[in-house]
């Protein structure tokens, strides 16, 4: 049973030994606000006079009481928004020295930042180089003009293959792209050409998400109007196989229900989550995990700064997860890796439902393991439900 706490925003924060541990850092800042986002993120209007330069003063605040309460080496950054780009090379080269100025970095980190495609450049993927990220992470989305219009992106069609070829030549090794598939208007052959244009640029890592359309967004309240048509389910499912049986063919393969790698390319910040590691989520509205413990700071920056103006984490409010929230949390979370879940890690009630599941072909048994079928994987929230039932 998940027991809550008093948002006195000073949980007991404590991380487990031998779990991985990472740094999300959340970026609040975005030029113009996409049509179908509802991430944490604010435009220059929306600010209230908040600033890049007062977010990262906070931010290193926050690093340094979260590194009073974590001792632990750091094996992921992930810097996530937001528009993480809109910071420059500079002010992205300031957030991962604020990050070593008061935690240990293994000497393998997999240190990673987002960028949209239209504010990159290649002296931005230099400077980032340089300053010790290793992996890229660019919003394409897609390459027909008309995908692009719905989802009020502001970057042209070829610019993110373009980034992407500005990034290896600073000497980027992992770059992904990210695709959404299922918007209003789109064909098939729009998606398959995303999907080509991605493997053509020569990634070794693409993520693929289905479109959602989220309340209090303007894409929603398009679809209230009937300007546009929501997603389908099963143009949904149809346009996931597409994009998988393309990925596939070209030499990525799937490791998690929305994301396919080439070997070596796994974003292992994004495995901690999926695979039980814990992190510390710094900056506005981001969310972090250690023991048993969730917790979200404030979202709008300027009172996040001021409560580490005010010597405090800049905590919301948090929860203490009780054992069967985790294990619930375990079997949804890893069931979606293709490496799937021990079968010793399932309860006897749950362990006697995987023969009738399998029966259905949504999942495999592969040794000790059961794993999600292709079929499973268009129905994967389904299987958790049938199993934790």
């Amino acid at each position: 049973m998940t027991t809550r706490t008093a948002p006195l925003g000073q949980p007991d924060l404590a991380p487990t030994p031998g779990r991985p541990f990472g740094i999300y850092i959340h970026v609040p800042f975005c030029a113009t606000r996409c049509g179908y986002c509802d991430f944490n993120t604010y435009t220059p209007a929306e600010l209230g006079g908040a600033n890049p330069e007062g977010w990262l003063a906070a931010l290193r605040t926050e690093l340094r009481l979260a590194a009073e309460r974590v001792g632990a080496p750091v094996q992921t950054v992930f810097v996530g928004g937001g528009t993480p780009s809109l910071l420059g090379g500079a002010g992205l080269r300031a957030v991962l020295d604020a990050v070593r100025d008061n935690f240990e970095l293994g000497a393998d980190a997999e240190v990673t930042t987002e960028a949209n495609p239209e504010s990159t450049s290649p002296e931005l993927f230099a400077t980032l180089r340089d300053a010790g990220y290793t992996r890229i992470s660019l919003g394409m989305q897609s390459v027909a003009p008309h995908v692009l219009a719905v989802l009020n992106r502001a970057h042209s069609p070829g610019r993110a293959p373009a980034a992407v070829a500005e990034a290896r030549a600073a000497g980027f090794e992992h770059v992904n792209l990210d695709l959404i598939y299922g918007t209003p208007g789109e064909s098939d052959d729009d998606l398959l050409r995303s999907v080509e244009a991605a493997v053509h640029a020569g990634v070794d890592h693409v993520s693929g998400y289905a479109l959602v359309v989220e309340e209090g967004t303007a894409l929603a309240r398009r679809v209230r109007r009937g300007e546009v048509a929501a997603p389908d389910d099963d143009i949904l499912a149809h346009r996931y196989e597409l994009l998988d049986a393309t990925l596939s063919a070209a030499g990525y393969r799937w490791y998690e229900v929305s994301n396919w790698s080439r070997p070596g390319g796994e974003c292992r910040h994004n495995l901690g989550y999926w695979d039980g590691g814990e992190w510390w989520g710094a900056g506005p509205g981001a969310h972090g995990f250690l023991g048993v413990t969730r917790w979200w700071n404030i979202k709008h920056p300027n009172a996040y700064a001021q409560r580490l103006a005010e010597g405090a984490l800049p905590i919301a409010d948090s929860e203490v997860l009780g054992a069967q929230d985790r294990h619930t949390e375990d079997v949804m979370l890893r069931l979606r890796l293709r490496s799937g879940l021990a079968i010793e890690d399932l309860a006897g009630d749950e362990r006697a439902r995987v023969p009738e599941i399998v029966a259905d072909g949504l999942l495999d048994t592969v040794g000790e393991r059961v794993v999600l079928t292709d079929r499973g994987r268009l129905l994967a929230d389904g299987v958790v439900r049938t199993l934790l039932a």
